[in-house]
């Protein structure tokens, strides 16, 4: 008797084929890409052994650089480096309009509506910039584990309404990554957290990154996480802390910003202070980096505390306000996620709030990624789906526009997905027959204060008195926060629907377009993303050597030894203007081989110069200390 190859749905056939499938925490800053192997959730590193990826797309060059090499160009080119795009994901011009101010960004006008940056590559979109990152991180992802990736669950923000998640979803199809989920941050922390510890109970997370905040209510019950309330803002994060401190060092030291390049130079001033201010308790600011003459400041933690306490006092309303949506005056645990609550300040307001200690076992910059690839293990079918349920919220209610612009609620916001909801409407005029439906999205009252979403009509009504027509609305929103409406007329079941694409993500026919464009030239592109590379990484290092002969050269190096460095620098200048790849490269390392021994004199020296006057017992002392 013949015996069958028998495997559950969606399974993997037999225990050790295991399909690839990875979690993306797609972030304002930074972005991480993890996976689960051997039972084991691991975030993958490059190949310089750095598992974060700066959030960064430069389109200064011939081809797109993403991380920190991008990063590495910002204030050279600041209007070709993109930073903090996620700030931009599904947003209008007008929404955008003063974050692109503050970052220098110029903004094309777009019959869609959709924001677009005018680069020296051309126009692009936030889309576009997400895309080259989540390439990127699947890059990552291909070389680690050897072989194509077949899923991929991708984080977003909680509070991100429908345009900011389809955003997201077209920008992860341009990437070529199937779309398993898209996750909320706070809902994938929780996934980390509660297999982790086999916690149990009310838990809150308290997501503060880059550039958004996230507040979720979770209940955690025998591998059932459901999410009670959410909240947050869409543009409060740790980039704001740094906004804060650059503000008050422009003021105290007197300078004014006059482009994009001074611009990034003291944000990166900036976010260094902060950092270095979760550690210590005073930080020197040198501002003869952004301008010639500028003095240094210093500014203590106490100080830095006033600046940003509006914004922690912000980020603790949405806390209070999400306790009283789930029904609750206090919880179990607190989670904390995001690298911002690293700052002393976050961490004291949030055990305050909630009268807890913060959990912060768990890397607050990994534990949004390993959750995102705990839930992609169970979707892409390496192990059962009963190992873990989920059971998350929509953030912000959706309706309908009624007579007189108001707003005609169907699914609450707080509400579980997926959800299917249905509300009965009629006709306002005699023999009214065709109606248009406006589908909106948010908490206000009036549709001129909602977000707009979708228009699309029904046709075919009857002539009937107004008010005969029975017209049936139904919204049904999905695992991914995503939503299709339809209408029907009940007496003749004549029907029409929309699936909900904003008018701020890609039409079908763009996506289509890119991605064949991809396909098409997928050698060209790769040869000229790693040429770029490589230019870039050319010219860092000719900088560095450049200023390191003009203050040392002379007394390190005899007249043979500065004329052979600078001849091998001048050879690898040339090389920049041309196209060769390899002799770059190999140029590249050639000199940096060259330099080594300049490089150790100017090591000895500093050594030297430290240690001058200093006693061989006073050294013994310190050691013993």
């Amino acid at each position: 008797m013949a015996l069958l190859k028998i495997a559950e749905p969606g399974q993997s056939p037999m225990p050790h084929q295991t399909r690839r499938a990875v979690g993306i925490d797609l972030g304002t800053t930074n972005s991480l890409v993890a996976t689960v192997r051997g039972g084991r959730t691991e975030v993958l590193a490059d190949a310089g052994g750095a598992v974060m990826l700066p959030s960064v797309v430069s389109y200064a060059g011939d081809a797109p650089v993403v991380g920190a090499a991008a990063r590495e160009l910002a204030d050279q080119h600041p209007a070709d480096t993109l930073v903090s795009v996620k700030r931009f994901m599904g947003r209008g011009r007008a929404d955008a309009a003063a974050e692109a101010q503050r970052s220098h960004y110029t903004l094309v006008d777009d019959d869609a509506g959709m924001v677009r940056f005018a680069t020296s590559a051309g126009e692009i979109s936030p889309v576009q910039a997400s895309a080259a990152i989540l390439g990127k991180l699947a890059q990552r992802a291909e070389a680690v584990l050897g072989g194509e990736i077949e899923g991929a669950v991708i984080t977003v923000p909680a509070y991100f309404d429908e345009a900011q998640r389809q955003a997201t979803k077209d920008a992860a199809t341009l990437a070529g990554l199937k779309v398993l989920r898209l996750l909320n941050e706070p809902t994938a922390a929780a996934v980390a957290y509660g297999l982790d510890s086999r916690e149990e109970g009310v838990v809150a997370v308290y997501d503060l990154g880059g550039g958004t905040f996230d507040i979720s209510i979770l209940r955690l019950h025998h591998g059932v996480f459901e999410v009670l309330a959410t909240g947050g803002d869409t543009a409060l994060g740790g980039d704001d802390f740094d906004a804060a401190i650059a503000g008050w060092a422009c003021e105290q030291g007197g300078i004014e910003i006059h482009d994009g390049g001074q611009y990034r130079r003291l944000m990166a001033l900036a976010r260094r202070a902060k950092e270095t201010l979760s550690v210590e308790t005073q930080v020197a600011i040198e501002l003869g980096e952004i301008q010639s003459g500028a003095a240094s400041l210093s500014l203590s933690r106490e100080d830095f505390e006033t600046l940003i306490q509006p914004l922690v006092r912000r980020t603790l309303r949405a806390c209070r306000r999400c306790l009283r949506d789930a029904g609750l005056e206090e919880v179990d645990n607190v989670v904390l996620v995001g690298g911002s609550t690293r700052v002393p300040l976050v961490r004291e307001a949030v055990r305050d709030q909630f009268g807890r200690e913060p959990l912060t076992g768990i890397d607050p910059d990994q534990v949004v990624s390993v959750g995102a690839a705990i839930q992609a293990d169970i979707l892409v079918g390496n192990r059962p789906e009963g190992d873990l349920l989920l059971l998350d919220v929509i953030p912000l209610s959706l309706g309908l526009e009624t007579m007189g612009g108001l707003v005609e609620r169907i699914v609450p916001r707080n509400t579980t997905i997926p959800v299917t909801r249905a509300q009965e409407f009629t006709t306002f005029k005699d023999g009214q027959t065709a109606l248009a439906l406006h589908i909106v999205q948010g908490e206000r009252e009036l549709v001129s204060d909602v977000r707009s979403l979708a228009r699309f009509e029904l046709h075919g009504i009857p002539p009937m008195a107004a008010g005969a027509a029975r017209i049936l609305v139904s919204f049904q929103v999905d695992a991914d926060g995503l939503l299709e409406v339809s209408a029907r007329e009940e007496t003749t079941g004549i029907e029409s629907s929309v699936t909900v694409k904003p008018s701020f993500g890609l039409s079908d026919d763009e996506v289509a377009d890119m991605l064949q464009a991809s396909f098409s030239h997928a050698e060209q592109d790769k040869a000229a993303r790693q040429l770029a590379e490589h230019k870039v990484e050319a010219q860092q290092l000719l900088q560095s050597l450049d200023a390191a002969l003009a203050a040392d050269g002379t007394e390190l190096l005899d007249e043979a030894e500065c004329q052979a460095l600078h001849s091998q620098m001048q050879a690898l200048r040339d090389l920049l203007e041309g196209a060769d790849d390899r002799a770059l490269r190999e140029a590249t390392e050639a000199l940096g081989r060259a330099s080594e021994t300049f490089a150790a004199r100017r090591m000895d020296r500093s050594i030297r110069k430290a240690l001058a006057g200093v006693s061989l017992e006073s050294l013994d002392q310190e050691v013993g200390q």
